[in-house]
Order: C-alpha cells, then sequence, then structure tokens
C-alpha cells in the first residue's frame, strides 16, 4: 500500500503537552493527548497503534520543541512505520519561503504551522497559536514566512500571579458567567481572560498594519485558542490541529 493511501503517523511534541494524529485523505482523523513529561517510547508506541486500529502506517512525520524528547519520539515512530520518520526541520520544502534572518532558530510547530497555512488559507495570514507560550506568526504572499511576536501563554500568566504574590491562589482556566467578580478567583478568571483577549487583539492589530491588505487571513490554533478566541471581535479562523495537519503536508511535499 502508497504511503498515499495509507495512514500517516504525526506528532506534535510541545512543552507541556504531545498531540499524536492519524493523517489520511488530507484530514487528520484521529488524534490523542500526552503530557510530554511523561512521554516514554512505550507509551507512545501504545497510543500510536490505538489510533490506527489495526492499519498500516505508510510512513510518520513529527515536530518538536523539546528536544530531550527526539530520541524517544523517533523511536517509537520509526517502530510503528517501519521505516525512519521525517523530523520537521527549516530545510525541508515547507510550501513557501522563510524570508527570517535566523530560519534554523524556528520552532517546528511555527514551521508546521506555516505549512498548514499555506495549504490550507489565501494569504496573507497571521497565526496565532495559543498554548505553554503564545506565537503570532506573519505569512506573506511572495516572501512567505517573515517574522512574528511571542507572548506568555494564559497558564504562565495564572502561574506567575500565583508564585509572586502573597495571597492569591493559582485559579484555572474556566469561563465566568458574571461581568464583574464574586470571589477571588473569579476576579483572577476574568482578569486573564479580558486580558489576553485584549493582549492577542492588540499584537494582531500591530502585526496587520504593515501588510497593508485589504482581506488577511487570521488563524488560530493551539490548546488555549477556543477559549481565548470565544467572543473576540477579530474574525478569526479556528483551526484545531493546523500543526498536525502541516507535518503533514511536509512529509508529503518531502517524500517521494
Amino acid at each position: 500500500m502508497s504511503a498515499a493511501r495509507s495512514s500517516l503517523l504525526v506528532v506534535d511534541v510541545g512543552n507541556s503537552s504531545t498531540v499524536v494524529g492519524v493523517y489520511r485523505g488530507g484530514r487528520i482523523r484521529r488524534t490523542t493527548r500526552i503530557p510530554t513529561n511523561a512521554l516514554t517510547a512505550r507509551s507512545l508506541h501504545a497510543h500510536l497503534r490505538t489510533l490506527l486500529q489495526g492499519a498500516s502506517a505508510g510512513g510518520a512525520a513529527w515536530a518538536s520543541v523539546v528536544p530531550a524528547a527526539g530520541a524517544t519520539v523517533a523511536a517509537a515512530l520509526a517502530q510503528c512505520a517501519g521505516r525512519p520518520a521525517l523530523q520537521v526541520c527549516h530545510t525541508l520544502d515547507l510550501g513557501a519561503p522563510i524570508a527570517y534572518p535566523d530560519p534554523a532558530a524556528m520552532g517546528a510547530d511555527r514551521l508546521a504551522n506555516l505549512a498548514g497555512t499555506v495549504a490550507r488559507y489565501p494569504l496573507p495570514a497571521i497565526v496565532v497559536d495559543i498554548g505553554t507560550a503564545t506565537t503570532f506568526d506573519v505569512i506573506r504572499k511572495r516572501k512567505g514566512y517573515v517574522g512574528g511576536a511571542i507572548a506568555p501563554g494564559p497558564d504562565l500568566m495564572l502561574d506567575y500571579l500565583a508564585e509572586r504574590t502573597a495571597l492569591l491562589p493559582r485559579a484555572e482556566l474556566h469561563p465566568v458567567r458574571s461581568p464583574i467578580g464574586r470571589s477571588t478567583v473569579q476576579a483572577i478568571q476574568l482578569g486573564a481572560l479580558h486580558g489576553y483577549r485584549g493582549m492577542v487583539k492588540e499584537i494582531v492589530e500591530q502585526l496587520m498594519r504593515p501588510l497593508r491588505a485589504r482581506q488577511i487571513t487570521l488563524c488560530a490554533t493551539g490548546g488555549y485558542a477556543a477559549w481565548v478566541l470565544r467572543g473576540m471581535s477579530l474574525p478569526f479562523v479556528y483551526d484545531r490541529y493546523l500543526t498536525l495537519y502541516g507535518i503533514a503536508r511536509i512529509y508529503e511535499w518531502n517524500t517521494p
């Protein structure tokens, strides 16, 4: 069975979570999430076999922002696919050029988001990936990737607030129905929600100015994207599996 017709295994190793998926027929079909600090070759291999549901894997590809996890991921993917897995890096065909002074310094997740956006959406585009850190990437029609911005993720905001104050508790990212916080936890949750939305909106609007385009695709992905985007005025497209999809397309573009 050819790689194009069988399942492709794709893995995105993030600082907090590792997302594992099966790509087939141009779509991410099934996914699961593993805490990165609990990642082992055995646990990853078990998740991969479960996702395959008895089917064969025609290939595998992965992206990681955690260098220490590389050997573990590569070994598990090679065992499932029966061949070495493709690791996403800046020297591959990403579907668009990189007009950035130091492409080797770009995170592999941002490279995958670049590929996924170019393959799926009109350009120019701004991609916001909201996770442990939040990245903002600007992609132009001719130049491709040109740069962006990086900010702390929502969880880091709450962690820092709890760590650096004597009395404030560590709150969780839950929606609050009341427009005014009726407890300390609710007040922190509202501050995090509205404050984070405001930060995202301001950064995106600043990045849009030099593009000078009538139509700009705004795409959001990442574990906290749905929470942040709910109620925002900017016309974002929410693409839950953009990174995995980008990893899969990079595999297709770089594998005979």
